[in-house]
Formats: C-alpha cells, sequence, structure tokens
C-alpha cells in the first residue's frame, strides 16, 4: 500500500491508538508519531459486580424455555473497546471536518476496524485511502512502516 506523504495514519486497537503522520514519500514511508491515547480497560471479570440475570416463561413456546433461561452475560470490556472505538471514529471526524489532513489510512484489528467503521463520518470516508486489517499497536514503527509497504 503506498502511504502519501503527509498521510495521517491511525494504527489502533480496543484501546489504544496512534496517530502518525507521513514525512516520508509515498514508497518509502516515515512515520513520526502525532499523537497517543490509551485507556485503562480492566478485564471483564473486574468490570463485573453480578452475575447474569435469568428470566422465567409462564407461556410455553417463548424465547425462554419453561423452566426460565438466561439472559446472557454482558461484555463489559468489549463494550469499553466499543466505545473506545466509536470515540477515536468521533475525533476522525472532527479532525476530517478541519481539514488536519487529506489522505487517511487506518490500521486496526478486524475487530475493531468492524467498529470503526461502524461510526465513520463522510468526511472520513472521503478521505480514506486504505484500511489494513492488523494489529499493531504492540509493534515497533519500522514493523508498521513495514507492513504499511507490504500491504
Amino acid at each position: 500500500m503506498l502511504v502519501p506523504h503527509n498521510a495521517f495514519v491511525l494504527v489502533a486497537d480496543g484501546r489504544k491508538a496512534l496517530f502518525f503522520r507521513n514525512e516520508g514519500d509515498a514508497e518509502y514511508p516515515n512515520l513520526q508519531v502525532e499523537h497517543a491515547e490509551e485507556q485503562v480497560n480492566p478485564a471483564d471479570r473486574d468490570q463485573k459486580t453480578d452475575a447474569a440475570g435469568a428470566a422465567s416463561s409462564t407461556r410455553g413456546g417463548g424465547q425462554f424455555s419453561a423452566g426460565g433461561g438466561s439472559m446472557g452475560e454482558t461484555d463489559f470490556h468489549q463494550q469499553e473497546e466499543d466505545r473506545f472505538a466509536a470515540e477515536t471514529a468521533d475525533m476522525l471526524k472532527r479532525r476530517a471536518l478541519a481539514n488536519d489532513f487529506e489522505s487517511l489510512i487506518i490500521v486496526a484489528p478486524p475487530k475493531t476496524l468492524g467498529e470503526l467503521r461502524k461510526h465513520y463520518h463522510k468526511a472520513v470516508s472521503d478521505k480514506l485511502t486504505g484500511e489494513l486489517a492488523k494489529d499493531l499497536t504492540g509493534h515497533p514503527v519500522p514493523d508498521i512502516e513495514k507492513a504499511l509497504s507490504a500491504a
């Protein structure tokens, strides 16, 4: 993938977002950190205070069996990752509307990328020149540059 000079590159997962600017050219990117954000998101078990609820059905044939059923557990950890992705997409919208970048490339794991896409504003979509479905937030910058060049 070619990374245009001065392109804005977001490398994110559900709890960390790294914002880079390409100071190099399209063939040889030179990513410089512009901003970084990280959210504390404890494991799901550390965020829960109670067990999942249950429901019973007095009428047959309903969603739950006659003996009752589980309401399912809420994954608070995943909720926080989704919220972080939505906030990141909102920040991209603000920056796109302010014309802070002409070209945007997003690198994120598939699940995070999917959540970001749900929240893309038209101004962000219009400037989006590439996406890479990989988790590279814990990798050094040269590895990110290589992954982008190879994509």
